[in-house]
């Protein structure tokens, strides 16, 4: 059966109605760089701005799914339409995270008021694939009241979540070195509210006490709220959940939730540019002789780097670094 071809029309009066097939089309066009997700998103975007979204990071096997699958549940328990974005290191064809450890997550793919999608990385070292910002704005667009955005694991790179998340939310499990890895590297930057996940491991009280004294370090504002749950048992995830809403009622009631936006916009801007460029230089290089031969000379050290940039930079980009002139 051929694949149905849908007009901008369609494509943008389906994702405004929420219907599956075109939200799901129009997710496949961002992802693809297709020339019709333009037009689509630019469109969309003054619609967008009511959803809360919701980074969710963490250490690989401590449940992060599970606790998003729990929350997904208790926010369609008060019938709010919920969309997740889970973004995958593995195969964009394989889905194997879905059918493996997302279990509790697949319990919702026949809710209709549920949106999830899975996507690779595609090699983004972010850990966040370059389309995940204008899916979350597509979602948003749809009428999905909170949308959860979960990455690959935790660490430095993993701070791009913040990029378009007005909460982060960081799951870690009791017993687990990563976690304390993810501690001692500085992911306590990153995350508005921490979740203990598995709170009957009998580690558990060990680690809220490690996570507490580490916190502590930091200013006031900046604590984290801290929440012992049980994802398989929902235990804790009412308390989790009013501990995110309060996070971002805390932020619009200071006005802090719109300039959060702003800079989080005014980033990704710059963050979805730079990896263009970085694409149409690397491109221009392969495809150009005299360019490789710059990197070659390089290479042999018969050229300074800063000479070679000064001159790449100059015949792609038509720029002259000045800085580098000097």
């Amino acid at each position: 059966m051929a694949r149905r071809e849908w007009s901008l029309g369609e494509l943008t009066s389906g994702v405004r109605a929420c219907d599956a097939r075109a939200l799901a089309r129009a997710i496949s066009l961002v992802e693809n760089g297709d020339p019709l997700a333009y037009p689509l998103v630019r469109e969309l975007y003054p619609e967008t701005g009511a959803a809360a979204v919701i980074g969710v990071t963490g250490p690989p096997g401590v449940g992060k799914s599970s606790l998003i699958g729990a929350l997904v549940g208790l926010l369609r328990g008060e019938s709010r339409a919920v969309g997740v974005v889970s973004v995958d290191p593995s195969s964009p064809f394989s889905r194997g995270a879905l059918l493996g450890d997302r279990i509790r997550l697949a319990e919702h793919f026949l809710d209709e008021g549920v949106f999830i999608r899975s996507m690779g990385t595609r090699g983004h070292l972010g850990g966040l694939a370059e389309a995940t910002l204008q899916t979350v704005l597509l979602l948003d667009a749809a009428g999905k009241e909170v949308v959860f955005v979960e990455t690959v694991g935790a660490g430095q790179n993993e701070v791009e979540v913040t990029g378009i998340a007005d909460t982060v939310l960081l799951v870690l499990m009791p017993g687990s070195g990563d976690s304390v890895q993810a501690l001692k590297a500085g992911i306590m930057e990153i995350p508005d509210v921490i979740a203990i996940n598995k709170a009957d491991h009998p580690s558990a009280k060990t680690m809220l006490g490690e996570v507490r004294a580490i916190i502590g370090l930091a200013e006031p504002e900046r604590r984290p709220t801290i929440v012992l749950t049980d994802a398989l048992r929902g235990e804790g995830v009412p308390e989790l959940w009013q501990a995110l809403s309060e996070h971002r009622a805390r932020l619009e009631s200071e006005g802090r939730l719109e300039e959060r936006r702003r800079e989080n916009l005014a980033r990704e801007v710059f963050a979805v540019a730079s990896s263009r460029a970085k694409a149409r230089l690397e491109a221009a290089v392969a495809d150009d002789p005299e360019l490789r031969r710059l990197l070659d000379a390089v290479q042999r050290r018969e050229l300074d780097p800063l000479s070679a940039v000064r001159e790449i930079m100059e015949k792609v980009f038509g720029m002259r670094d000045d800085a580098l002139a000097r």
